[in-house]
């Protein structure tokens, strides 16, 4: 059986994102290790308590030699404007969630709003990338 372990987002500050997703919105550090011999390549990760097998890669933008200058700009520039990856968050009560993460400093691009498939929110973090916030409607949170 084929499983996802992990999702990828771009980051333009590994410590910003990390202090973002885990003061801010909550999640814990599953890996943060450094490699020398990879020019201090640094793996960090983070998930929410209670779903260990799941994660999200925080990684810088990586430049050159592994990739051109050019490229990496572009990167950068699609991650601010939140095209370079989604993060998609389900929780059971949205509004809740919504206040309490305000609570801690996120801002919020989007409120609570009722959609044909439940209730969603959509927030940026620090490099931009799109983050939704989405409690399912029942028919289907239980598909």
């Amino acid at each position: 059986m084929i499983r996802i372990a992990s999702a990828q987002l771009w980051v333009h500050d590994q410590n910003e994102a990390l202090e973002f997703w885990t003061k801010k919105v909550g999640l814990e550090v599953r890996s943060d290790v450094t490699m020398a011999e990879m020019g201090d390549f640094r793996w960090l990760t983070v998930g929410p308590p209670g779903q260990e097998d799941v994660s999200i890669v925080l990684m810088a933008v990586p430049g050159p030699p592994m990739i051109d200058a050019g490229t990496q700009d572009e990167i950068r520039n699609l991650t601010a404007k939140g095209f370079a990856g989604t993060v998609f968050l389900t929780t059971d009560d949205c509004q809740a969630s919504y206040e309490e993460l305000v609570s801690r400093g996120v801002e919020f691009t989007e409120t609570p709003e009722q959609r044909p498939y439940g209730i969603d929110a959509g927030f940026r973090d620090p490099s931009g990338n799109s983050i939704r916030l989405t409690q399912l409607a029942p028919d289907l949170a239980n598909a």
